[in-house]
């Protein structure tokens, strides 16, 4: 009785590398084209390499399946993790010819990592006053150790359309939610869409968190127009950028109008109802940069922001403000110096029973970083008393206190051990117009970074 002789493993495999490599041979000498029928005797086989069978055998089409759901079950398995046994998804890199499912304008390297970081901010402060005026929730408030935050940075791309960004810090007192968001990735005509809670993007420093600002502290106008932890809310914002000659970005968005820290111009801590569309806070932004050479930038924004105030019905807050940041940084020689110089003023208008109140905050800093490690600043802050249109000082009804002008002047220096770490010594002296002497404060101020965390916004 004949049979088939059993085949080694290596043989199958020898058999199948010979007949690949002629088949590759045949289609790079005549792609597309079928082989030749041969006019010519048949030359002489080569002599059988040592070590190869002398005559390479056949494969019979159930050796040839067999080999083949072999391949198909290595390809359906590779780069999956140990003791993986999810489902392949269809859109998944494979070697079958599936096309994987690429991000939109996302640079990856084939898997969606998350981007985790924790920021570590304290400072050890001395006041001279038993009342120190510290608006901001993040800056320093009493003698001796005080935590700002610890935060805790989450990101990640979640699909081809969006990506989810959120912000949570802890305190010594509990934990918050300060932002937590989608953004969209590829919509069309340059527009972009956020939805969440989100810091609005109200100037220049609303928008940031402490580990991005030059000084331990906030300045005092920006807690005193949207509160202790800046202007933010649930909603939309939408982005357009332009295509104009030069950067052009439009910005409007929509969020709720309460919260004593974060909307206190607005609603504040009232429990007033959104009984329609205009009891909405709206902001709108326009933000422009101009390369104004290698070696110096700036970058100018209008700002924008109105919405209902619970002191009578229909009553309105208006708010408008401009920032500039002009960076000079020398890239065309070796050089670690940069100057940078930013400012914001804010303009305020209330409507309050048979009044229109106004008035006018502001600072201006510039910051020397004269080495690599090393950098000192400079900042100056005003803010005058509610007035009302006769231009006589008016009983605030958020700030009853604030009968006279407030100025205060800090300067800092920093030292960065490294990118991750940063240590600055910063004092300033408060002239409160209604306060008989000036306030003076200290602080030592410590901040760590670990994790991934992504490069800011210019």
């Amino acid at each position: 009785m004949s049979f088939l002789p059993r085949r080694t493993p290596r043989a199958l495999a020898v058999a199948l590398a010979m007949q690949l490599s002629a088949s590759a041979a045949w289609a790079q000498s005549s792609p597309g084209q079928p082989p030749p029928a041969s006019t010519a005797e048949p030359e002489a086989p080569p002599a059988p390499a040592t070590g190869a069978p002398e005559d390479a055998p056949t494969l019979s089409p159930e050796e040839m399946a067999e080999i083949e759901k072999a391949l198909g079950v290595d390809a359906s398995t590779r780069a999956r993790p140990s003791g993986d046994t999810s489902p392949v998804s269809p859109t998944a890199t494979n070697d079958s010819g599936v096309t994987p499912l690429q991000l939109p304008n996302v640079i990856t390297s084939g898997t969606n990592f998350l981007n985790l970081s924790f920021i570590l901010d304290m400072a050890l402060a001395a006041f001279s006053s038993k009342e120190p005026l510290q608006g901001g929730a993040h800056d320093p408030t009493q003698n001796g150790f005080n935590l700002q935050q610890l935060e805790l940075s989450i990101g990640s791309v979640v699909d081809p359309y969006f990506r989810f960004d959120s912000n949570i810090v802890f305190s010594q007192f509990g934990v918050e939610i300060e932002e937590a968001y989608v953004t969209t990735l590829d919509l069309p005509a340059n527009l972009q869409v956020r939805a969440g809670q989100f810091l609005t993007r109200f100037g220049r420093l609303n928008s940031t968190h402490p580990h991005a600002w030059d000084f331990v502290d906030q300045p005092f106008v920006m807690s005193r127009v949207f509160g202790a932890e800046g202007n933010r809310g649930l909603g939309v914002e939408g982005s357009w950028l332009t295509p104009l000659p030069w950067y052009v970005e439009v910005i409007g968005s929509a969020t709720d109008a309460k919260g004593e820290a974060t909307a206190r111009s607005f609603f504040g801590s009232s429990n007033e109802r959104v009984l329609s569309p205009l009891d909405f806070q709206l902001t709108g932004a326009v933000k422009q940069f101009f390369p104004l050479s290698d070696d110096l930038s700036l970058l100018w924004g209008l700002s924008a922001a109105t919405g209902p105030n619970p002191t009578g019905y229909r009553n309105h807050t208006s708010i408008y403000g401009t920032d500039v940041y002009l960076k000079f940084r020398p890239i065309t020689e070796a050089s670690a110096q940069q100057l940078v110089l930013q400012a914001e003023v804010i303009y305020r208008r209330r409507q309050v029973p048979e009044e229109l109140l106004s008035d006018w905050g502001g600072y201006a800093q510039t910051v020397w970083r004269f080495s690599n490690r090393w950098a000192t600043g400079v900042r100056y802050e005003f803010g005058t008393a509610a007035k009302t249109q006769e231009g006589r000082v008016a009983n605030d009804p958020l700030d009853p206190e604030w009968i006279a002008d407030r100025q205060r002047i800090s300067a800092s220096v920093t030292f960065w051990p490294t990118e991750f770490s940063r240590l600055r010594l910063q004092a300033a002296t408060d002239r409160v117009g209604w306060r008989a002497t000036p306030d003076y404060s200290a602080f030592l101020a410590l901040e760590v970074v670990t994790g991934a965390h992504g490069a800011h916004a210019f």
